[in-house]
């Protein structure tokens, strides 16, 4: 098969040693090649399947920093109650 430089951008590696904005980022140069078109039923799939892996990264960072930020006001509002 030949690549017609949809392609071409290499990804990060592993979805799961990503950082918050470098999947984001990876996240939306896959959804860009995607809405270009012009990939094969394959190469899509395979895009496909990079965005969902990296949208579930990008959700559990922000889930993560959700709970961080929830401690952090629990821990406050112990501290102003003693």
């Amino acid at each position: 098969m030949t690549d017609t430089g949809t392609n071409a951008r290499p990804p990060h590696g592993d979805v799961a040693e990503l950082s918050y904005e470098q999947a984001r980022e990876e996240l939306v140069a896959v959804v860009s090649q995607l809405e270009a078109g012009g990939a094969s039923l394959e190469q899509s799939l395979a895009l496909w399947e990079r965005g969902e892996a990296l949208a579930a990264r990008c959700e559990a960072w922000l889930e993560g920093a959700r709970q961080r930020l929830e401690a952090a006001r629990a821990a406050a509002d112990e501290g102003s109650d003693a």
